[in-house]
């Protein structure tokens, strides 16, 4: 199957127009923003406020949750205010559980948001084997649940987006396909042949996941199962990395996720979902569509090798290699040596089963040399002029067929100033060099040489070129040279390398952007919980405001913090709910004590307490 016509030339892929109200999305048309209020949808001002302010900031499609026939109903409110204030941003009703409430919504918006995990199905987390008989029975089911809703939206010509959910896949599907990206695309593909049914087709796809690695894996086998399906299934795609959080390691997160597909050419319209205002998601989007499009635009495409691809787009593996040793930068544990200075022989071992290693440049060393022993979690492992590497352009067949002939295996670049986009020439070289030979992954091409360069744009280029990269599994050691300030290259490499799930060096937190139906506020509530928990390092803990995508998103986290009920937390291990209706006052004590009783908490350093305080001291 292929997912996209070159995984090595940029070519957009070709999807049939979908208007939302008066916005075009596919066809012709530029990738669309769009995000979600936040407030109360019975409170008609506040969603009216709060649509017109990202409006102003560039936001094209507006998201309003509708958990319930009454605040569907209230939709004709706030449309009806929109537009009276001369704003016509369309408005997608966002909807979870409830057929009834999707009915209602439709009366009022342009385009209704249904979720196939929860549409018409309670999840129970039951394991049933489904005869073909019974399988086909619930179909029927569903197929009469749904109908209803598909006639109205093509009666009133509005738009649809079938939207799952890695974290709310339906009994059914999760019994006969697993939690995997195949039952999330065959979920969504059984919802949409209903609607072709009754010659419906304004229909737009999304496959949700806060695992990047499923993420892009669902998209992927989408467009190869869309292309499969025939040519009248172009149907336009909407991009999300969903519960990524806040902050620069939700920027990175959705940057590996958003940006690695649109560098395929997949992706019509796309949310940056922040634990944040809705409106700092707006910039971020815009700034991820500009750098993608710069880099595609600037870069020449690249031939497809006669092997192909070297990893399975679908499925993620890493690349095998060897493990060789390079030289590296100081000693773990020679505590007696001056400061930045590597021991004598020490090595550092790459490749094969060993971690994703993380390099600096000697002119980058050489200014933070000095602080090395105080960078924390933070430290560069080894200079990249003292590791022996190999650096080629992947075109040139003759200098890759020398390093494949050759008795040991070599760390192996691609050169700097060669004029190519970072990903294809990666995967480009991948695919013509031996296994045994580590690859390190660069960032740019191009040593960064302003200081003052934007942050976010580099930011964004970074986590898009090597996340991406290391989630099709190549990549033995990362190195970031497009941004000038060694210690924050340093701390965006390992940033990316956790947000991708390659290496996790610190507490990772999964959290929901706040809407209409979140039981606590998000931003606070995060705050807190990081306050008392950053210092556990590997814990991952999600931070949910209910309970619609809750359990199933935290199925690999080790915790979950999710709204149960107003004023009420429930606390889970794993997607198992163990604490009910905790007082949200006690809850984050609560959660440290379920920490304990595991065997995940550590009492945290001298040096870890003061960051502890300083979370907590910005947290109020």
């Amino acid at each position: 199957m292929n997912y996209c016509d070159s995984p090595f030339t940029y070519l957009r892929r070709p999807a049939r127009e979908v208007m939302v109200g008066k916005v075009g999305v596919g066809g012709d048309n530029p990738i669309r923003v769009q995000s979600m209020i936040t407030c109360d949808t019975m409170d008609t001002e506040a969603s009216i406020a709060q649509t017109l302010e990202l409006a102003e900031v560039g936001c094209e499609i507006v998201r309003i949750t509708a958990p319930t026939v009454k605040d569907s109903a209230n939709l004709q409110h706030i449309v009806r205010g929109l537009r009276a204030r001369g704003c016509d941003v369309p408005i997608v009703a966002d909807i979870h559980f409830k057929p009834e409430a999707a009915m209602e919504a439709a009366k009022w918006v342009e385009k209704v948001r249904i979720n196939p995990g929860n549409y018409a199905d309670s999840k129970k987390f039951k394991i049933i084997e489904y005869s073909d008989e019974q399988y086909a029975a619930e179909l029927e089911r569903i197929r009469e649940r749904f109908s209803p809703l598909v006639r109205l939206c093509h009666e009133r010509g509005i738009a649809m987006r079938i939207g799952t959910n890695h974290g709310s896949l339906s009994d059914r599907i999760m019994n006969r396909y697993g939690d995997t990206p195949l039952g999330m695309v065959e979920s969504a593909l059984e919802f949409a042949r209903i609607a072709r049914a009754h010659d419906y087709h304004a229909l737009i796809f999304s496959m949700k996941s806060s695992n990047p690695k499923v993420m892009i894996a669902a998209y992927r086998l989408l467009a190869a199962r869309l292309r499969e399906e025939g040519a009248d299934w172009n149907y336009p795609i909407h991009l999300g990395v969903t519960e990524a959080g806040e902050g620069e390691d939700a920027r990175i997160k959705s940057a590996i996720g958003i940006g690695s597909l649109l560098r395929d050419g997949i992706g019509d319209t796309i949310r940056v979902s922040l634990t944040e205002d809705s409106i700092h998601e707006i910039p971020v989007a815009r700034a991820l569509i500009d750098t993608g499009r710069r880099e595609v635009e600037s870069r020449n495409g690249l031939p497809t090798p006669v092997a192909g691809l070297s990893f399975d787009p679908f499925s993620y593996q890493r690349r095998s290699s060897s493990t060789i040793a390079v030289a590296g930068v100081g000693d773990p544990g020679g505590a007696s040596l001056d400061i930045g200075v590597s021991a004598p022989g020490y090595k550092v071992r790459l490749g094969g089963e060993e971690i994703v290693r993380v390099a600096i440049r000697r002119a980058g060393f050489d200014k933070i040399a000095h602080k090395v022993d105080r960078m924390g979690d933070y430290k560069p492992e080894f200079v990249y002029e003292d590791s022996g590497i190999a650096e080629v352009d992947p075109r040139d067949d003759a200098s890759i067929s020398t390093l494949n002939k050759s008795a040991d295996a070599r760390l192996v670049a691609v050169a700097d100033g060669l004029d190519l986009p970072v990903i294809a020439a990666y995967r480009l070289l991948a695919a013509k060099l031996d296994p045994r030979h580590p690859i390190l992954l660069k960032d740019s091409l191009l040593i960064a040489q302003d200081p003052e360069a934007e942050f976010l744009p580099t930011l964004l280029r970074a986590a898009t070129n090597i996340g991406a990269l290391l989630c099709d599994g190549i990549g033995d050691a990362i190195l970031v040279q497009g941004e000038h300030g060694p210690g924050q290259a340093l701390r965006l490499s390992y940033n990316i390398l956790q947000a991708a799930g390659t290496r996790i060096f610190k507490t990772d937190y999964v959290a929901c952007p706040s809407c209409g139906r979140t039981l606590f506020n998000l931003q606070t509530t995060t705050a807190r919980i990081k306050a008392a928990t950053v210092h556990l390092k590997g814990v991952k803990i999600a931070i949910m405001g209910c309970i619609v995508n809750g359990p199933g998103e935290m199925a690999d986290a080790d915790f979950g913090y999710v709204g149960g009920a107003p004023g009420k937390v429930n606390l889970y291990v794993g997607k198992t709910a163990v604490r009910f209706n905790i007082p949200e006052a006690e809850a984050v004590n609560r959660l440290q004590d379920l920490i304990r009783e595991h065997g995940k908490w550590v009492d945290p350093q001298p040096d870890q307490q003061v960051e502890l305080s300083n979370i907590a001291d910005a947290s109020r």
